[in-house]
C-alpha cells in the first residue's frame, strides 16, 4: 500500500489546460484583496472583540490580536509562495498532496472540508442573530419555532434566517465568481467605511483609566484571547483557493493574500484598543460590542450604521467561506478521493455547480438545527493545523525542489516557516480539551472514508494499476 503516494507539481498544474475541469479565470489583484477583506472582517470584529475583551484578555486584547496576528503573518507568507508556484484550487490539500503525499492530502482536506463547513454553518447563524434584531427595530418578529436551533426547551426548533441566507449566497456563487466577486467588493467597501466610521467616531470617546488594569488574567489570558479571536483571520486560506480563477496567479495571488491580512490586523488593532478605551472591559460580554461602545457613549446615530454593517460584514464573510468550500470539494473530487460528480463544471458559467449545491444543503442543516457555540468549537484547530502543515511543507518542497520557478518566496527559509509552526502550535496548545476530543472523532472518521472509498477511487491509484497492467503486458510480450 503506497499510502504517501505524491502529485508532480507539472500534474497538478496540468488541471489548468484541462477545459472540462478547469475554471474561469476571473481575477485580479483588487478582487482577490477584497475577497480575503469580506472572509476577515466580520464575526472577528463585529462579535468577539467583546468576549475575548470582557473573558479573557481585558485591555490588553490589542496584544491578544498582535500574537494571532503574528501566526497568521508567517502563514500567510508560506500560503503566499504556494499560491504563486502551485496556482491551483484546493489551497493547502493541493499543496500538501505534492509534498506530503496522499494520505496526509487526504487528512489536511477533510479538516478543511471540517473547517470551511462549520465556520459556513456558524456565521450563517450569526447572521440570523443580527437580521433578526434588525427585523425587531423595524417591529417585526418571526415565529419563536424558526428564530433557532433545536432546542424544544426554549421552543425554537429550526433557525431558518440561517437556511434562507446560505441558499441564497449559493445561487448567487452558482450564476458565476466573477458576479459574486462584484457584489462582494461592494459589501466590503461599505464594511470597511463602517469600521473608519467607528474609529472616527470612538476615538475621541477614549478615556486611559479603561485601560488599567491592563492585563487583568496576565499573558495567559492574553494568549486564551489570541486563540478566541483566531477565528477572525481565517479568510486569507479561503483567498488560496481561488488561485484558479486568477489572472496572472503568479503576481496577484501574494498580493491579494498579504495585503488582506495586513490591511485587516491594522484595523483589528485600532478597534480593539478604541473599543476598551471607550468602555470597562467586563461590561464587553455582549453579541454587538462595537455598536453597544457607541451606544453606550449616546452615539445611536453611529451604532445604527454599524449594526448594518454587521450584517454585510457577516455575509461577506459567508459568501466567501461557502465559496471555499466549493471549490475544496470541486479538488478533492477532481482527485478521485470523492466522488467526481463534485467536480463536473458547469460549461457556461464554469463553476461546480453539484459541490455548490451539495455545500448549501449540508451548511444549511447544521445551521439550522444546531446551536451556534457548538458549531464554532471545532473551527479554529482545523485552521491551525492546516497553517502548521503548510508551513512545514515549504521547508521541504525548498529541500526537494529547489529550481521549482517561485515568483514570490518566503523570506529567511526555515526561519519564518518554523515561527509560523511555533505560534500556530502554541494557539492550538491553547484550545479546550473537548475541541480536541471532537477534531479526535472527525480524524477517525476521514480515515475510515479514505480507507473504504478514496484509496480505490484516486486518480493516482488507477494511474498506478494502469501502469502496471502495461508494464505486466510488456513483460509477457517479451517472453
Amino acid at each position: 500500500m503506497n499510502l504517501l503516494r505524491k502529485k508532480s507539481v507539472s500534474s497538478l498544474l496540468a488541471h489548468l489546460d484541462n477545459k472540462e475541469t478547469s475554471l474561469k479565470k476571473a481575477l485580479g489583484a483588487f478582487d482577490l484583496t477584497m475577497l480575503g477583506i469580506g472572509a476577515i472582517v466580520g464575526t472577528g470584529i463585529f462579535v468577539l472583540t467583546g468576549v475575548a475583551a470582557a473573558k479573557h484578555a481585558g485591555p490588553a486584547l490589542i496584544l491578544s490580536f498582535i500574537l494571532a496576528g503574528l501566526a497568521c503573518v508567517f502563514a500567510a507568507l508560506c500560503y503566499a509562495e504556494f499560491a504563486s508556484s502551485v496556482p491551483v484550487s484546493g489551497s493547502a490539500y493541493t499543496y500538501s498532496y505534492a509534498v506530503f503525499g496522499e494520505l496526509i492530502a487526504w487528512i489536511l482536506g477533510w479538516d478543511l472540508i471540517l473547517e470551511y463547513g462549520l465556520a459556513s454553518s456558524a456565521v450563517a447563524s450569526g447572521w440570523s442573530g443580527y437580521f433578526q434584531g434588525l427585523l425587531s427595530g423595524f417591529g417585526i418578529h418571526l415565529p419563536t419555532a424558526l428564530t433557532g436551533a433545536y432546542n424544544p426547551v426554549k421552543g425554537t426548533y429550526v433557525n431558518l434566517p440561517a437556511i434562507l441566507i446560505i441558499f441564497i449566497i449559493t445561487f448567487l456563487l452558482s450564476r458565476g465568481v466573477k458576479e459574486s466577486t462584484k457584489l462582494n467588493n461592494i459589501m466590503v467597501i461599505i464594511k470597511i467605511a463602517v469600521v473608519l466610521l467607528f474609529i472616527a467616531v470612538g476615538v475621541w470617546y477614549v478615556k486611559p483609566h479603561n485601560w488599567v488594569p491592563f492585563m487583568p488574567n496576565g499573558f495567559s489570558g492574553v494568549a486564551t484571547g489570541a486563540a478566541t479571536v483566531f477565528f477572525a483571520y481565517i479568510g486569507f486560506d479561503a483567498v488560496s483557493t481561488a488561485a484558479e480563477e486568477v489572472r496572472n496567479p503568479q503576481r496577484n495571488m501574494p498580493i491579494g493574500i498579504i495585503a488582506s491580512l495586513l490591511i485587516c490586523t491594522a484595523l483589528y488593532i485600532i478597534v480593539s484598543l478604541i473599543l476598551t478605551g471607550m468602555v470597562p472591559y467586563k461590561m464587553l460580554n455582549v453579541d454587538n460590542p462595537v455598536a453597544y461602545a457607541l451606544n453606550f457613549v449616546h452615539q445611536d446615530w453611529a451604532a445604527g450604521f454599524v449594526a448594518a454593517g454587521a450584517i454585510l460584514g457577516i455575509t461577506t464573510v459567508l459568501l466567501v467561506m461557502i465559496y471555499g468550500q466549493t471549490r475544496l470539494f470541486f479538488a478533492i473530487s477532481r482527485d478521485g478521493l470523492l466522488p467526481k460528480v463534485l467536480s463536473r463544471v458547469n460549461q457556461k458559467t464554469k463553476v461546480p455547480v453539484v459541490s455548490s449545491w451539495v455545500t448549501a444543503v449540508l451548511c444549511a442543516f447544521f445551521a439550522g438545527f444546531v446551536p451556534l457555540d457548538k458549531l464554532a468549537e471545532l473551527t479554529n484547530i482545523g485552521t491551525l493545523f492546516a497553517f502548521i502543515v503548510v508551513s512545514l511543507g515549504i521547508i521541504v518542497l525548498r529541500h526537494k525542489q529547489p529550481d521549482l520557478p517561485r515568483s514570490f518566496k518566503v523570506p529567511f527559509v526555515p526561519w519564518v516557516p518554523l515561527l509560523a509552526v511555533v505560534f500556530c502550535g502554541y494557539l492550538v496548545y491553547s484550545l479546550p480539551k473537548t475541541t480536541w476530543m471532537g477534531f479526535g472523532v472527525w480524524f477517525l472518521i476521514g480515515i475510515v472514508v479514505y480507507a473504504l472509498y478514496g484509496y480505490r477511487n484516486s486518480e493516482l491509484s488507477r494511474s498506478e494499476g494502469e501502469h502496471s497492467a502495461q508494464s505486466k503486458s510488456k513483460k509477457v510480450s517479451g517472453n
